[in-house]
């Protein structure tokens, strides 16, 4: 699992580092970087899969472009930029630490620096030790990337390939005949980021008739596709978690959601809702009848129930188009199906209502985003490290400190001083 990442000229980011846990939640004001952090995430998962660094960021006809592309990758007037991503191991007291440096410049994007070390931390010793199973340094002189991998971690012990630059080093190891250790290192760092899956669903694109599919759809739309394309007992299994989830959304009971394979082929599906008022007669309507907020809580609970156990769930928004008296449903929701499921959530939100029922016990898995005043780069602090928080929730809620811009305000004065 990613337990961390930092950004270094990452767009607006000078250097912030985000700190994940089973559920991250992120606030901040319009503009002040929390989105430019979600695509981070986007372009590890995207360079996993052996797209070169210049695509990830810019796109192709298949692939929307980061926003902003290359020209805002990185923070002006750097052409650089870094991140570094810690992940845990098969191994307890192991970590791996990923270092990647792009440098970007007009049409091209290629590896400056990439680096690959294995962090063990010995039960009764002070201090990790590092080891460096793979480095790669842009060599400018002969414009071509030099791989040293390292066997015993002795500079004796090298091997030099020239590798294509346009594509992190990770996605290209396995055809090297590298040690074993080092291809495992990096097919499990492959993996990680494969794993990452950013949700942003578009109740409009759900509400037709969609093919069976294998895997959702970032937007949600073939939510209906996936659940029925499920093994039946598994899709039976899934149907009824999702209708226990939903029972309590809507103001109406919802007594079940289900899909079903429609024409000749039996090869589209719809979604269906059955309904109705604690004394009155069923009433049965598909997704063309469901609200936007149910539709969007529905897509977000088909992603637990179906992502692979160990992936990185993104909800940029997450409570968009629900009532804010339901915020408690939805972080008991994404409490525990992740936990159950073992995917950790990262979810951005501007609603007073989320916060407050988050309550002080999730204060230290909420991160700010925020700019600061002076040069305007952004920054990410864990709430618990605000210094004025235990007298600011003196005076009020999570939610009235964040929407009366208390929490900013407490940021601009630590700044100062």
């Amino acid at each position: 699992m990613i337990k961390h990442i930092r950004l270094i000229n990452w767009k607006s980011f000078e250097d912030a580092t985000l700190y994940i846990d089973p559920l991250t939640i992120i606030i901040g004001t319009n503009a002040s970087g929390k989105s430019n952090t979600l695509d981070a995430f986007v372009f590890l998962n995207r360079i996993s899969s052996g797209i070169g660094l210049f695509q990830a960021i810019n796109g192709d006809v298949n692939l929307p472009a980061l926003r902003g592309g290359s020209e805002w990758i990185c923070r002006k007037p750097h052409k650089r930029f870094i991140l570094e991503v810690r992940t845990d191991t098969a191994q307890e007291d192991q970590e791996y630490t990923y270092h990647l440096e792009v440098i970007v410049n007009g049409t091209k994007a290629e590896v400056y620096e990439e680096t690959l070390t294995l962090v063990t931390q010995r039960p009764g010793t002070t201090a990790p030790t590092e080891r460096v199973l793979f480095y790669t340094k842009y060599d400018e002189a002969d414009a071509k990337v030099i791989s040293a991998f390292f066997a015993t971690g002795t500079k004796g012990n090298t091997k030099r390939i020239d590798l294509n630059k346009n594509s992190n080093v990770l996605s290209q190891i396995q055809s090297q005949g590298v040690q074993k250790e080092i291809s495992d290192a990096a097919k499990y760092l492959q993996n990680e980021f494969r794993g990452i899956f950013v949700l942003s669903p578009i109740p409009s694109h759900m509400r037709d008739y969609k093919p069976l599919s294998a895997k959702l759809l970032s937007d949600g739309s073939n939510v209906a596709g996936v659940l029925a394309g499920l093994e039946e007992g598994r899709r039976k299994e899934i149907e009824d978690t999702i209708t226990l989830y939903m029972k309590s959304l809507p103001e109406r009971d919802i007594r079940r959601i289900w899909t079903e394979t429609v024409g000749k082929f039996r090869t589209d599906a719809m979604l269906y809702c059955e309904e109705g008022w604690e004394k009155s007669s069923a009433h049965l309507i598909d997704a063309r009848g469901m609200s936007d907020g149910t539709l969007r809580y529905l897509a977000i609970v088909t992603a637990l129930l179906t992502l692979d156990r160990g992936s990185l769930l993104i909800i940029e928004e997450v409570d968009n188009g629900l009532h804010p008296s339901r915020a408690g449903l939805l972080i008991g929701m994404l409490t525990e199906l992740g936990k159950e499921r073992q995917i950790d959530v990262i979810a951005t939100t501007h609603n007073p209502a989320l916060l407050d029922a988050a309550g002080p016990r999730m204060v230290p898995f909420i991160t700010i985003a925020h700019r600061d005043e002076d040069s305007g780069v952004s920054r990410l602090t864990q709430l618990e490290d605000v210094t004025l928080l235990p007298k600011l929730m003196a005076s009020g809620s999570l939610g009235k400190l964040n929407s009366d811009g208390s929490l900013e305000a407490a940021l601009r004065q630590e700044d100062a001083s």
